[in-house]
């Protein structure tokens, strides 16, 4: 690109942040660097030096502005805080982060209260968050007022109400409104709730037993008995939070999970004294393209930018991208020293793996919330048969994804959906017989052309007429195809193909040859999710916020699973093959009776052609295979 070129060399040598816009004046990424200039100019350089995200956004920019600032650091607080306001397409983003809640209490009150805000002013408040969302602080909000007696209404406290409400009767206020506390009782209340937000409950509970003793020994036995009663409660909460460390320690541990979307979910875990006292878990867009580094390294920008609490360590899976500068943001806004710890073994990796494998379950919920959305899935199969120009609602989803190693132990996978809905007691796997090496194309053609046979022959088995849509063709009967199975039976609305048009175009020859009829069948290319369409040049691109979009990824990542778990199998199978499961006449129990006799195949290499014949089962000739075979 050169229309920008004076424009370029006008840009400061300095650090700052820009701002990238499309033709819409949208703003579609956000950017720091050290150098501005130099760093402005890779994106209007050559596009085949590029990579594939970048090459997009350079094509898409229309216009850019810049802000200088006086050091890196700064510009990386800006970067993060503009990201927030924005949510540029190509930038990985904290989902509907402008949204998220936060619970305050109100100290410019005289008499505080606790409530939920999804704003952070500089009033003289307490902020503690962000929460993931706003089931998740309700749910603290809640425990608090459980524990603690503040009062939760609105009104103005003057102490000369005549009686107080029912909160008070169920201990959970301590009625300031009817006089029956001091102020200086009230702020202790207050104080306590700070602290428990804070994860330093053993402070609570030590001060709580002291004023137990105090008010026993005052012999004001009612109110002993209340306190004991709170922190029967608090020691209950306490004991569900799991131990978390043997040394007590103010930390924050974070785990990833990635999607074959656009997804990521990060999980948080909040680990106070030798406790953890929460986790939350938060999802992000725009991390395809991106390494398992530089998402963390977003997410943590992001996240503390807005955060009200820097712990003294912050404990991660991987080393960030310019982790010396993003420590330094972090001790800026703490105030004090922060260290960010990558652990390899011990305690810190255990509970980074504990917070990895949560951060999966909370992908895998939210996926399998939305599939039980009825409203989404109808929304979703309306749009696919819209943006596909389909004869009908694709009721009967079938998606077919091809992996291997370097063309070793090759297997295909079958995946369908049901009105949206995973139908897995018909997934099929595929084991690929005639494809030699890395050829994914002809792998996905040998899994459909054996799908559309198998689905004649089982038609013809079930009514004795031709298949409705299918063309008749040379059937290879044998005994592993000749059981019943309705999957194979059942033909597809709709089929998708994990590939570009290479892919296609190889199904769509294989199903010419089946003579498969009036099967729509498309393409998913993953790099920018692009669909395929047999006889249309230019492919389909879904809005990123529509829900044929999510149905199409969830289909296409669950065939890809079920692809790389059958390979995993047949790969671990493969390993653990002996030399002697390739001689023809040497089944499982001579290969037994030889390896236990000889110990090892190089032991059976090394005997004789009598020792080996002597072996139950062996004949002299059978004998004479296994050592010319070895």
């Amino acid at each position: 690109m050169t229309r920008f070129s004076d424009r370029l060399a006008r840009v400061p040598l300095e650090p700052g942040v820009y701002i990238m816009r499309n033709a819409d004046r949208d703003v579609i990424y956000v950017g720091k660097a050290a150098n501005l200039r130099s760093r402005m100019r890779s994106y209007f350089g050559s596009p085949t030096s590029m990579e594939p995200k970048t090459r997009v956004l350079s094509e898409t920019i229309a216009d850019f502005e810049y802000v200088v600032t006086h050091t890196e650091a700064e510009a990386m607080h800006l970067e993060a805080e503009l990201v927030k306001q924005h949510q540029p397409l190509f930038n990985i983003r904290l989902k509907d982060d402008k949204h998220y809640p936060y619970l305050k209490v109100d100290l410019a009150d005289p008499w505080p209260r606790i409530y939920i805000t999804r704003r952070v002013l500089k009033d003289g408040g307490r902020y503690f968050g962000p929460f993931a969302n706003a089931g998740s602080v309700r749910r603290t909000l809640d425990l608090v007022n459980k524990l603690f007696p503040w009062r939760s209404c609105t009104k103005t406290i003057t102490g000369s109400d005549p009686r107080p409400c029912l909160d008070y009767f169920i201990n959970r206020c301590i009625a300031p409104c009817t006089s029956y506390c001091t102020k200086e009782e009230y702020d202790e209340v207050i104080r306590q709730v700070t602290l428990f937000l804070e994860g330093r409950t053993d402070e609570v509970v030590r001060q709580l037993k002291h004023d137990m003793a105090g008010a026993a020994e005052a012999m004001e036995y009612e109110k002993a008995g209340r306190i004991r009663d709170q922190l029967l409660a608090i020691e209950r909460v306490t004991e569900r939070q799991s131990v978390a460390s043997t040394k007590a320690a103010d930390e924050d541990v974070f785990g990833l999970a990635r999607g074959e979307t656009t997804e990521a979910v990060v999980q948080v875990l909040f680990i106070r004294g030798t406790r953890m006292v929460a986790t939350d878990s938060f999802t992000l867009d725009g991390a395809k393209d991106a390494t398992d580094a530089e998402v963390i390294a977003s997410f943590i920008k992001q996240y503390y930018e807005s955060a009200t609490y820097i712990p003294r360590r912050v404990v991660v899976p991987v080393a960030l991208p310019e982790q010396a500068l993003i420590q330094q943001m972090l001790e800026d806004q703490r105030g004090g020293k922060v260290e960010i710890h990558v652990p390899q073994r011990g305690e810190k990796r255990s509970l980074v793996e504990l917070a990895s494998k949560n951060a999966r379950e909370s992908m895998d919920m939210a996926q399998a919330k939305w599939l039980s959305d009825t409203g989404k899935r109808d929304t979703a199969l309306s749009e696919l048969e819209e943006a596909l120009d389909l004869p009908g609602r694709p009721q009967r989803i079938e998606c077919y994804d091809i992996s291997n190693i370097q063309g070793t132990s090759s297997v295909g996978s079958m995946v369908v959906f049901i009105d949206g809905h995973p139908r897995p007691q018909e997934y099929r796997r595929f084991r690929i017989k005639t494809v030699e090496g890395a050829n994914d194309f002809a792998s996905m053609a040998e899994v459909l052309r054996r799908r559309f046979r198998r689905a004649r022959e089982q038609i013809l088995r079930d009514t004795g007429a031709e298949a409705p849509d299918v063309e008749p063709v040379a059937v290879e009967q044998d005994a592993k195809r000749a059981r019943n199975d309705e999957s194979f039976a059942a033909l597809p609305d709709l089929v998708i193909i994990d590939g570009g048009k290479g892919q296609l175009g190889a199904v769509l020859d294989v199903m010419r040859e089946m003579g498969v009829k009036n099967i729509p069948t498309v393409g998913l290319a993953k790099q920018h999710e692009e669909i395929y369409v047999q006889d249309v040049s230019e492919p389909v691109v879904l809005p990123r916020t529509s829900q044929a979009l999510y149905l199409v990824q969830r289909i296409r990542d669950e065939a890809h699973r079920f692809a790389i778990t059958y390979h995993r199998s047949v790969r671990k199978k493969a390993g653990f093959q002996s030399a002697l499961d390739t001689i023809p006449g040497v089944g499982p129990k001579k290969k037994k009776a030889l390896l236990k006799k000889f110990g090892s195949v190089r032991g059976v290499r090394e005997a004789t052609i009598d020792e080996v014949a002597s072996t139950i089962g062996f004949t002299t000739k059978l004998a004479e295979q296994v050592k010319a075979a070895l």
